[in-house]
């Protein structure tokens, strides 16, 4: 996502969130300008400063050997969650890049996964890194997968 521009994110957001259908559309939106993403059908649910939720549905295409959900789209949704939650932290005069990734998994993942990002809000474009924070749930409520990713805040180009 770093070469799209996404300074109109949060706006755009706030314009489309609050139906299923803008919902949809901005979620086509992101997949669109993050193709790798879009592998796993996001569906942004709540994105604002330091926190973004993202559903996916579980399907053939992102099922591992053991029938449950890949760990590579576990970690493309939970890379996905935190940067989202990030951007929309960032001043309009910054850029992030993820650095790293920590992740568990902690049970095989089925069914509906949902993913939760908190981070902190950058008080400005200071070069400096940054965690955020994402656990990824089952339809049962059970965590499946938790991350940490490492991101560097830094000034716009």
């Amino acid at each position: 996502m770093a070469d799209v521009d996404l300074s109109g994110l949060l706006d755009s957001w706030r314009q489309l969130g609050t139906s299923p259908e803008g919902r949809a559309q901005f979620s086509a939106f992101i997949a669109k300008a993050a193709p790798y993403s879009g592998t796993i059908h996001p569906l942004i649910l709540e994105l604002e400063p330091g926190a973004c939720s993202i559903q996916i549905e579980d399907r053939p295409e992102i099922r591992n050997h053991l029938s449950s959900i890949h760990a590579a789209a576990q970690m493309n949704l939970a890379e996905l969650s935190g940067s989202l939650a990030m951007v929309a932290s960032l001043p309009a005069d910054a850029r992030a890049i993820v650095l790293g990734m920590e992740i568990a998994f902690l049970k095989k993942a089925r069914g509906t996964l949902l993913s939760e990002a908190i981070c902190p809000v950058p008080p400005d474009n200071e070069r400096k890194e940054y965690e955020a924070r994402v656990t990824i749930r089952d339809r049962g409520g059970d965590e499946v997968a938790t991350a940490t990713l490492r991101l560097l805040v830094g000034p716009d180009r």
